[in-house]
């Protein structure tokens, strides 16, 4: 079975000063996305779909795109401000493009099959890939459409350098998602979190409640949904310079109307990611001692 791996690399990492999804964290100036396609590719994807920006598309080309191409088939999207449906302009007003949902949705050309969708600047861990590679050859084609979530547990995945936004899960005792609510800033507390609701009501997180890092497992299914859900989120938000149509809140309303299901895939796959220009340290940190360990080899795709 094909399965493509689709990177969303189209941000333009405000908080961490530059392009951060080509900054070297491995012996040989490895970005942290190769290490995540590496592990992607041995756990039977064959495909990776670059989800950027068309000025940032020849600078992946020759880094990123050149090493992993020895591997694995690429291709490249581009998300823009005007990557939308007949009939929408965007605004004068506004300066980015619309958000994670917008990036999987302009990927569906370039998708072979099942799909997963991930961050460029978040390092997820082997079993992580081979939880959705075993969701991802094994789930059908059932109505409503099944697709999955790799959850983590919060309390790694913040950063003492500064606040990071989180989505924060509800799941059942089956392991089917209940709900998650995006919270835009979660602030490091000793090994939990803390955060203040939109009504002023501040909450602390032990760091054990499960989070998503978009990470996710999709059939072809998802896209004419997220073509619904984008012309909705359009039709009420397009007036709104930075309103963006995100991954996760479009999930939520698949599972609060009955449209979708979610399982959450659990499992002990080591997070690290980079949002602040500290945090590469960390990152660069957590391969060398994965490189040590024989996880991965001194130079990754010269073998």
């Amino acid at each position: 079975m094909d399965l493509s791996l689709v990177v969303l690399a189209a941000g333009v990492g405000s908080r961490y000063g530059g392009l951060k999804q080509l900054d070297g964290v491995g012996p040989v100036g490895e970005t942290l996305m190769e290490y995540s396609i590496y592990d992607a590719a041995r756990a039977g994807f064959d495909r990776v779909v670059f989800v950027v920006r068309p000025e940032t598309e020849a600078l992946f080309r020759e880094t990123v795109g050149k090493r992993v191409g020895r591997r694995l088939q690429v291709s490249y999207v581009h998300q823009t401000l005007d990557s939308l449906p007949n009939g929408w302009t965007p605004p004068a007003e506004r300066g980015k493009p619309w958000g994670t949902g917008q990036a999987v949705l302009v990927a569906e050309n370039a998708v072979a099959g099942n799909f997963a969708v991930i961050n460029a600047d978040d390092f997820y861990g082997r079993e992580s890939y081979e939880n959705l590679a075993g969701f991802l050859t094994t789930i059908g084609s059932v109505d409503p459409p099944i697709f999955a979530l790799q959850g983590f547990e919060i309390g790694p995945t913040l950063s003492n350098a500064g606040s990071v936004s989180r989505g924060l899960c509800r799941v059942d005792g089956d392991a089917w998602l209940e709900s998650i609510e995006e919270v835009l800033e979660v602030w490091q507390d000793g090994d939990g979190g803390r955060f203040t609701a939109d009504d002023g009501t501040r909450h602390t997180l032990s760091g054990g409640e499960p989070v998503s890092m978009n990470m996710w497992g999709f059939t072809p299914a998802i896209f004419a949904e997220l073509r619904r859900g984008f012309g909705e989120f359009l039709a009420t938000s397009i007036g709104h310079a930075k309103t963006e149509f995100l991954l996760p809140a479009a999930v939520q309303e698949l599972i609060s109307t009955g449209r979708a299901r979610v399982k959450v895939l659990r499992g002990s796959g080591q997070w690290c990611g980079m949002t602040y220009p500290e945090d590469r340290v960390r990152a660069a940190a957590t391969i060398a001692r994965l490189i040590t360990t024989g996880a991965y080899p001194e130079d990754l795709w010269n073998q």
